[in-house]
């Protein structure tokens, strides 16, 4: 009772002699917006979500949140900086690789470079709170880097502790074998409740404890619910082949049924909630040393989202189903990008439900906001604070307003990448996709709602056609967000066996050279004008870790140079022209020919 009392006091009854917050961040992986029951709607889903859909009715539940990009490593370094992942541009995973080809003959585009980290100079957000006396923990996924396991990791940006167990997300080799005991020696125990000992939910704990003392923000970002799609826990894989009515399976290969009907996925949301339910239960339980007569919870704001929207499947497997929502993670559409989020603290009343659009780069000023730390004059922030809509009325979407008091009414996503290639704005209710494959249709327009009214948030019925000024409106807009924060876009592919109006006038080059740290091509125009050359080039050629960064290169008079930086090891060129044909010299071939052991460094032009 002491603890809904406690949710339901206006924050300024408390404030004076309440002690600097808490703050704990829990990015969920791949957790799909229709795959927790309280954000159920429509056809109903099978998973089981107690903890979290306690949680949803002890704070404020936004059925129109985003993630800032619908892959993660982009939104990860886009929450913890602040920034658009476009304006960082870092807008998909892994990156730091030359610009080449999918497949050079099938693919008719290609994506552009995007950066293979955050980098350690972008200000993040406990390097702010650090000063505040905060001190701050990383646990679980990182990614924030060319591989989990690259530089920079967690300290390099900040964090005072980190630890990245798997738990329970560590692969089986065959998952219908290795399911945890009750055996002592077991590192997947069973607890009293019949749930397998997760070492990732048990390092969150661990900081809790360790720094209850002080003001703190952890960073949880869950491994589950991202693949290898496994269940330690033989019950409750037995479970949900029960509840969705099929045997249980006897070949521990992929999974083909359609929908929601993957009981080890189902297993691992179930997992999820029970982790996120020990925390919860060890916030309200706790004592807070810094003000007592209080507990934990009661000084903590939580804030619970994903990365990105459900992984509907990949090769051999059918993992969910973002239905309503068309498609899922890698892709733009509502189904890759709209999220789970709840937020919950001091001040911020219970059983709230809000329909205003807010995107995670609106974590970092609101958790300044709540912490008293100073945002730097010169730090450009892409997301807004949401303080006040939290504390005052969540449902007033007039509350979240920008430093000039203007109200915001969009939401922008660059994704050229991968199969998808597009930039998406959603304006109020409606919402336009600008495609770059040419065989697609260059743009697509959605009425998502109409004044709150759900219309189309299936993106069904395509009505570019029928309103072409909106979305010459909305393009222009988009186009304006995306060149200041100096976009990226994909190139056309000058190899593809397409028809592509331009390809046979693509130039050709006809020598190289390095002189001193100078390199330069020549090359010899064929109809299409050279209008921007890049170098590529890496310092650690040949590395386990390869990066590649770029830099504008000069163009004049029928040559490109480029000053090679000081520790490079190896180099190309890419050549654009007035066509959007992108030259690359060397020809580096197309992504599958490069693997771990198989460097783009073997193609390139080494420094001697």
């Amino acid at each position: 009772m002491k603890y809904l009392l406690f949710l339901l006091m206006p924050l300024a009854l408390f404030a004076s002699d309440r002690p600097k917050p808490n703050v704990i961040l829990i990015l969920t992986d791949d957790l799909g917006w229709q795959d927790v029951k309280c954000y159920d709607i429509d056809e109903p889903t099978p998973y089981e979500t107690p903890n979290i859909d306690k949680l949803a009715t002890e704070g404020v539940m936004f059925w129109q949140a985003y993630s800032p990009a619908p892959t993660c490593a982009p939104t990860r370094g886009a929450i913890l900086a602040g920034k658009h992942p476009a304006r960082l541009q870092r807008t998909h995973v892994v990156g730091g690789a030359p610009p080449i080809p999918h497949n050079e003959k099938q693919w008719s585009v290609i994506s552009p470079w995007y950066r293979g980290r955050l980098p350690v100079s972008e200000i993040t957000i406990p390097q702010l709170l650090k000063p505040q006396g905060y001190v701050s923990g990383h646990v679980g996924k990182w990614h924030v880097a060319i591989s989990h396991h690259a530089y920079p990791q967690a300290d390099d940006h900040g964090f005072d502790f980190t630890r990245s167990n798997l738990g329970v997300s560590a692969n089986m080799k065959n998952r219908l074998e290795g399911f945890a005991t009750k055996a002592k020696n077991d590192r997947y125990r069973l607890d009293d409740n019949g749930f397998p000992y997760h070492e990732n939910s048990e390092d969150a704990l661990d900081f809790i404890r360790e720094n209850k003392d002080k003001p703190f923000f952890l960073y949880y970002a869950t491994w589950l619910v991202h693949t290898p799609i496994v269940s330690r826990s033989r019950e409750l894989l037995e479970k949900y082949c029960k509840k969705l009515g099929i045997e249980f399976p006897k070949d521990p290969k992929g999974w083909d049924l359609p929908g929601q009907q993957n009981p080890y996925y189902a297993a691992m949301v179930e997992m999820l909630d029970y982790y996120m339910g020990q925390m919860f239960t060890y916030l309200k339980e706790t004592d807070d040393p810094r003000w007592p007569g209080h507990k934990l919870i009661e000084n903590t704001y939580i804030i619970f989202t994903s990365d990105n929207g459900g992984m509907e499947k990949v090769p051999g497997e059918i993992i969910t189903d973002n239905f309503p929502l068309d498609k899922g993670k890698i892709n733009a559409k509502e189904g890759g990008i709209r999220v789970p989020l709840i937020i919950t603290g001091p001040g911020i009343k219970a059983g709230q439900e809000s329909d205003v659009m807010i995107n995670g780069l609106d974590f970092f000023p609101t958790i300044l906001s709540w912490s008293g730390a100073k945002k730097p004059d010169n730090l450009k922030l892409d997301g807004l604070d949401i303080s006040t809509l939290l504390t005052k009325d969540a449902s007033n979407p007039k509350l979240v307003k920008k430093e000039n008091g203007e109200v915001r009414n969009s939401i922008m996503h660059h994704f050229p990448n991968s199969y998808s290639m597009h930039s998406t704005l959603r304006i109020g209710d409606y919402k336009v996709i600008r495609n770059y494959k040419p065989e697609m249709p260059p743009f697509e327009l959605y009425q998502l709602y109409d004044n709150g009214k759900r219309v189309d948030i299936e993106e069904s019925k395509n009505l570019a056609k029928t309103m072409p000024e909106k979305v010459q409106e909305m393009n222009k807009i988009l186009q304006q967000k995306l060149e200041e924060m100096d976009a990226s876009f994909p190139f056309l592919n000058p190899y593809t066996m397409r028809k592509l109006p331009g390809k046979d006038q693509v130039c050709a080059v006809s020598e190289n050279g390095l002189d001193g740290n100078k390199a330069w091509v020549k090359f010899k125009e064929n109809g299409n004008k050279v209008t921007k050359a890049y170098l590529l080039y890496t310092d650690n050629g040949g590395h386990k870790y390869e990066e590649w960064y770029r830099l504008d290169a000069q163009v004049k008079d029928g040559k490109v140079i480029a000053k090679l930086p000081k520790g490079t090891t190896h180099y190309l060129f890419n050549l654009v022209d007035d066509k959007h044909f992108m030259l690359s010299y060397p020809r580096m071939g197309q992504m599958s020919h490069y693997n771990i052991n198989k460097k783009y460094s073997i193609n390139a032009l080494k420094v001697k």
